[in-house]
């Protein structure tokens, strides 16, 4: 580890140095290797485009565009719960067969469920977290014309779409969608005949996951071999911003816990289809035994959750690199414990893959081999903590301007560390095999995952919202949003840790015939109202960012936020290039903030000759 990462604060800022000049404006972008840039086509430009900022754009609307299918089917399966006795004919209406007396029935309940958390996990907040900030933040916070491969680039999304594409027409398919819960566990997954939405609903399921997660593997390739490769004079990896390592370790993440599950979807496929039994094993349908034996259905969990937990950091470490990059501007403060905060990144990368079976202490798993994954689980809240730890720590005394991120990213703590105090509980084998597969699981990750995630995601779109499309969100829609969204989900969450206490079983269509759920009928009534009020607070959000783009007042200052990251070095509209003539060369860590009286200096300003002293002074071998 180099000097500069045991002691990244020891470049003291100097207000001499000066920063390259920064235009404004439309002005032809002049790019190492790429020419003088004319106007293009509109089909390069804005449909097959090869400039990761308008890949960033299209992964970003096209997640928001799931984001709202995905809540708006929340609000529809939270009508059963929360009114289970009343008759919506509108239902009928709108939804035909799938609600045929104004009650979505058991099929189209599961199939709500099951394309909820799919939508939600996989199109939300894999690919538009990951897609949306690391095409954006990659190249221009690193110093690069473009990604490795901007083929590559463009494949990875339109791949992506044509997965959402496929997604989207199981919908509308006459036997229904997959209804077997978004980790497609078999039996249902397996057999056609095992559920109306195991059929055609189900082989589209599949199809469009596996495109998924093959785009995502596209991905991964080129947000790495960028990294690594294409990064400006002087930017080390030391100095690289913590969004960058956030969405590297993510990359790594995915690049080697996909392919796994990409083995277990096939080998599902097979089972499905070509009459092999790596899944299937004694079983019956209406009285008639299958000729399938010798399979486990436990193999698949295994495939599965070998890349399900990893995937809860695939989600949520984009987010937390967010966050440390907003915490820091947003309180004029170099950021807290920068080297703990990267060595917590890869201990939360290595520990990720040692924890999936957690998931599976139902499943009779032995006793010893449940105690060693209760540590592995335990021992992943240590870096979590330290991450934690190192945000308050910045924020601390900090001259905190509570922007609309800023919010946002306080926002993303409190859920973050609300949801992983419960994380503690499950990880307790002992524990867990009284509240597994109850509401208690359902509140602990959508409050560590979806909740926090979604408001780390809404930080990173509102602070780069004036790069991405030069002009600004309006604040007071802004701080609408956060407020119904943060205090909504509480609203939403906290009370099912007492039904998944008092044992109220998730995925259930009805709890009617259970006296024992009978005090909590009101509670679930409470949660499916405050449900649609937070989901009516993301249409405001969904007003908001689309009339900006057209709408918003202009952005003027091409560093509104007087950030250090080279991002805002740009011009406000950057062309297919980024950078008019030279790329800035780095010479500094990105969090000199408040520095000697200064209050911000971007790497791109010199070291001062007193700093160049000083940072000699650092590099001279100590005596033993």
């Amino acid at each position: 580890m180099s000097n500069e990462m045991n002691n990244p604060h020891q470049e003291i800022t100097h207000p001499q140095a000066v920063a390259i000049p920064v235009p404004t404006g439309h002005e032809t972008q002049v790019a190492e290797g790429h020419g003088i840039h004319h106007h293009e086509p509109f089909i390069t430009k804005y449909i097959f485009s090869q400039d990761h900022k308008m890949i960033s754009k299209q992964f970003l609307i096209t997640g928001i565009i799931w984001a709202t299918i995905g809540g708006f089917f929340s609000v529809l399966f939270r009508l059963q719960l929360g009114f289970p006795n009343d008759h919506f004919m509108w239902l009928h209406t709108i939804f035909g067969n799938w609600a045929p007396n104004g009650q979505f029935t058991p099929e189209a309940y599961y199939g709500l469920v099951t394309m909820h958390g799919t939508i939600m996990l996989f199109f939300v907040l894999t690919a538009g977290m990951s897609g949306t900030f690391a095409n954006l933040l990659i190249p221009l916070q690193l110093g690069a014309r473009d990604m490795a491969s901007p083929f590559m680039n463009m494949l990875s999304y339109w791949i992506f779409f044509i997965a959402s594409v496929v997604m989207f027409s199981s919908l509308f398919v006459s036997t229904g969608p997959f209804s077997g819960g978004w980790t497609a566990y078999p039996p249902l997954s397996a057999l056609k005949d095992a559920s109306p939405g195991s059929g055609t609903g189900g082989d589209l399921w599949l199809i469009a996951v596996l495109l998924f997660f093959i785009s995502q593997i596209f991905a991964g390739i080129n947000y790495i071999s960028t990294i690594l490769n294409m990064r400006t004079k002087g930017m080390s990896m030391s100095r690289m911003p913590l969004t960058i390592w956030g969405l590297l370790v993510t990359a790594i993440l995915g690049l080697l816990s996909f392919p796994v599950v990409i083995t277990g979807l096939v080998l599902l496929f097979f089972d499905k289809h070509l009459g092999t039994s790596f899944y299937l094993n004694s079983i019956y349908i209406s009285g008639h035994a299958l000729p399938n034996v010798g399979g486990s259905p436990i193999l698949y969990q295994h495939l599965f959750w070998f890349m399900g937990h990893p995937e809860v950091y695939i989600v949520i470490l984009p987010a937390m690199g967010i966050a440390s990059e907003v915490i820091a501007i947003n309180c004029r403060k170099p950021i807290f414990g920068y080297r703990g905060m990267v060595t917590a990144f890869f201990a939360i990368c290595i520990l990720a893959f040692l924890v999936w079976a957690h998931h599976m202490f139902v499943t009779g798993m032995n006793p010893y081999l449940g105690a060693f994954f209760v540590l592995l689980t335990l021992l992943i809240a240590v870096p979590s903590a330290i991450k934690v730890f190192n945000w308050i720590g910045t924020m601390w005394k900090g001259n905190i301007h509570l922007s609309v991120p800023c919010l946002f990213v306080i926002g993303f703590v409190s859920a973050f560390i609300s949801g992983g105090l419960t994380g503690i509980w499950m990880a307790n084998s002992a524990i867990d095999l009284d509240i597994h597969d109850t509401y208690f699981i359902i509140a602990h990750f959508h409050l560590v995952m979806g909740v926090a995630s979604i408001l780390g995601m809404c930080a990173g779109v509102y602070h780069w919202y004036p790069k991405m499309f030069g002009r600004k969100m309006n604040n007071t829609l802004g701080y609408i949003h956060f407020w119904i969204t943060l205090v909504g989900a509480y609203l939403i969450f906290w009370p099912m840790h007492y039904e998944g206490l008092a044992g109220m079983p998730r995925r259930y269509y009805d709890y009617a015939a259970w006296h024992t759920f009978a005090p909590f009928e009101g509670v679930n009534t409470f949660i499916s109202v405050v449900a649609i009020v937070v989901f009516i607070a993301q249409i405001l959000f969904l007003f908001n960012f689309f009339y900006s783009i057209f709408k918003g007042r202009k952005e003027t200052d091409p560093n509104p936020w007087k950030a250090n990251t080279l991002e805002w070095t740009t011009p406000i509209h950057p062309g297919h290039g980024n950078w008019i003539g030279e790329i800035p060369e780095v010479y500094r860590w990105p969090y000199d903030y408040s520095k000697n009286g200064i209050d911000f200096i971007p790497q791109n300003v010199p070291l001062g000759p007193e700093e160049e002293i000083e940072v000699a002074k650092e590099n001279q071998p100590q005596p033993v």
